[in-house]
């Protein structure tokens, strides 16, 4: 046989997804978004800005690697090149993705993809660019929301991201580098992944790459059930695994922007754990499930309801907790001063609290402090470079020891970690200092996991991974 008949050809043709009419009814209300930055002369350094470490945070962010560190000049006082930035002279910074939500200008994005920038413009498929304000921006769920000037502008149909099924036919739509109104296609993976902090994203098949992010991730009604946030990469690019913000998240939290510029969550004042199968048999629960207490922040709104060290939260305000990362988005969800029950397990037996939420700080990372250019410093076994805190990013973020994350990359990059994070505990040791918690990874047995326990704004947790990315 030389080859299928047509109507053979048809038949294995059949039924697989026709875009074009969705791609010419949706792609319209996509944009592409570039931001800029004022040339700061730093250090002598022409064209170098304060804010290329906030640029190296983008790049491992959404690559999964460092962006190549530009080169310095050879001495300070050389002559400023011809064409060089000069001071407040504009200077591209990054390209992004984002889709409008209303006729009158408001466009959603990925919070990153806006972050440090002084300026942003929004360019129209129909090449007409505007210069952009940016309402909010709301770094724990990664969305922003910014306002462009216009009217009858087109807009795209929000859709409903808690009905989404793994299997069902999803396109992106973005500017992958640069290259505006690119469509890919592919199918959702999962639709609960515990990869952000305060959501479960939606995970794809979907080809994204830099500059998709931000864009919508739509159905096959033409509806936008997400934003494409990030991607999983050992190689820097795309490697068949994309996560997108689930929508009815992101538009909870545009609604708060557009209000009052920020997000208000409520907070009870606990570090949870995941409850293991063999510690639940031993406690007498059935199953493995709820959020094991396993610190209680010292007159916080749960040592006052009672909560204490050991308990298992089943329960909050009668719903079921299932995995532990469900507790901090229910009680982040609700609205500070909030009188809510919640379920503990102790002891053999339930017991059911009251406890008042308050209302959780805006994140906080620690502060780069003005530092003299030094040598590159080479990542440890984990992927880590690591400084000491000062007294005063202590004091601020109220802890006794811990080391500040300068830069992660291979097995720390892709467990999560990034630059502005804390490290606090290395297995079960304290970290002290850089040169103990140093010395402490180099002793590490690269084929044992290790487990690090990680702050990150106000919310600590436990990050295993792998010396030497085994």
């Amino acid at each position: 046989m030389t080859g299928l008949l047509p109507s053979a050809v048809a038949a294995s043709v059949a039924g697989l997804p026709d875009f074009t009419e969705m791609v010419e009814k949706t792609g319209p209300a996509v944009v592409n978004i570039r931001t800029t930055e004022k040339a700061k002369m730093a250090q002598g350094a022409p064209g170098i800005g304060a804010d290329d470490e906030e640029m190296q945070e983008f790049f491992k962010r959404f690559f999964g690697v460092p962006v190549p560190r530009q080169q310095q000049p050879e001495r300070p006082s050389r002559p400023k090149r011809p064409g060089a930035p000069q001071a407040d002279e504009e200077i591209a910074r990054g390209v992004g993705s984002g889709f409008i939500i209303s006729a009158d200008g408001y466009v959603l994005t990925n919070a990153h993809v806006v972050d440090g920038a002084d300026e942003v413009y929004v360019m129209l498929t129909d090449k007409r660019e505007f210069k952009a304000k940016i309402v909010g921006a709301d770094k724990r769920t990664d969305v922003a929301l910014v306002k462009i000037e216009g009217s009858n502008l087109p807009r795209l149909t929000m859709g409903d991201s808690s009905k989404v099924k793994a299997g069902e036919w999803v396109i992106a739509i973005g500017s992958p580098f640069g290259l505006d109104n690119t469509v890919t296609a592919g199918i959702i993976s999962a639709k609960a992944r515990d990869t952000g902090d305060y959501l479960p994203l939606i995970q794809t098949d979907v080809a994204v790459n830099p500059g998709n992010s931000g864009g919508p991730l739509i159905n096959m009604r033409g509806e936008v059930i997400g934003i494409n946030s990030q991607i999983y990469s050992r190689s820097g690019g795309y490697m068949g695994i994309s996560f997108a913000v689930p929508i009815d998240e992101a538009i909870r939290v545009s609604d708060q922007l557009k209000a009052t510029g920020k997000v208000t969550r409520g907070r009870i004042g606990v570090q949870i754990g995941e409850l293991t199968k063999d510690v639940a048999e031993s406690l007498g629960l059935a199953k493995a499930q709820g959020a094991l207490v396993q610190k209680v922040e010292t007159g916080g709104p749960a040592e006052k309801a009672g909560v204490e060290a050991g308990d298992i939260i089943l329960k909050f305000n009668n719903v079921a907790i299932d995995r532990s990362s469900d507790l901090p988005r229910l009680v982040g969800n609700t609205k500070p001063g909030t009188r809510s029950t919640i379920t503990v397990w102790r002891k053999g037996a339930n017991r059911d609290l009251t406890v008042t939420v308050a209302e959780m700080e805006q994140e906080k990372t620690a502060k780069r402090e003005e530092k003299k250019p030094k040598a590159e410093q080479a990542a440890n076994a984990l992927g880590l470079v690591a400084s000491d805190l000062s007294d005063a990013q202590k004091k601020e973020l109220k802890i006794d020891g811990g080391v500040a994350v300068e830069l992660a990359e291979g097995a720390a990059a892709r467990a999560g970690l990034r630059a502005g994070d804390i490290v606090l505990r290395l297995n079960n040791t304290d970290i002290k200092d850089a040169k103990q918690f140093a010395a402490l990874v180099a002793k590490l047995d690269s084929k044992k996991m290790a487990v690090i326990l990680v702050r990150r704004g106000d919310a600590s947790q436990f990050v295993p991974i792998r010396p030497n990315g085994q």
